[in-house]
């Protein structure tokens, strides 16, 4: 299994940002994945997440109404479009994926359960 992201950089605030995760060498419709961030000094956090097979989503509620997941499963892309981004959205953004059969709910509460990590993409909001 290997997932491969593309995207990030640096971005004004108010501005947007798309990063794609492109999983090989599994069954989209046997994992659950989702995007996790984690800022300097601080904890990682899910923020949108996919239940098993893309049957639920789950957005942390700092990015709802600003961040959309868009996946497509034949492809076993996942990407995270991100809008209106603030500076507090400064971060290293990775994807991971878990063999296993759960809720996004799940997914985005539990980092450490996640199987296999995208190499991460650094995401600067700033002037």
């Amino acid at each position: 299994v290997q997932l491969v992201q593309s995207g990030g950089g640096l971005v004004q605030p108010g501005g947007s940002l798309r990063l794609s995760c492109v999983g090989s060498g599994f069954n989209f419709d046997d994992y659950a994945m989702g995007w996790f961030r984690q800022a300097p000094g601080k904890a990682r956090e899910g923020i949108a997440c996919l239940g098993t097979g893309g049957t639920t989503a789950d957005y942390r509620d700092s990015v709802k109404g600003r961040f959309t997941l868009d996946y497509d499963r034949y492809t076993s892309t996942v990407d995270l479009q991100m809008d209106n981004l603030e500076h507090e959205d400064t971060a290293t953004y990775s994807c991971a994926a878990i063999k296993a059969i759960v809720s996004s709910w799940f997914i985005c509460r539990n980092a450490s359960a996640m199987h296999f990590w995208g190499e991460g993409s650094p995401v600067t909001v700033g002037s």
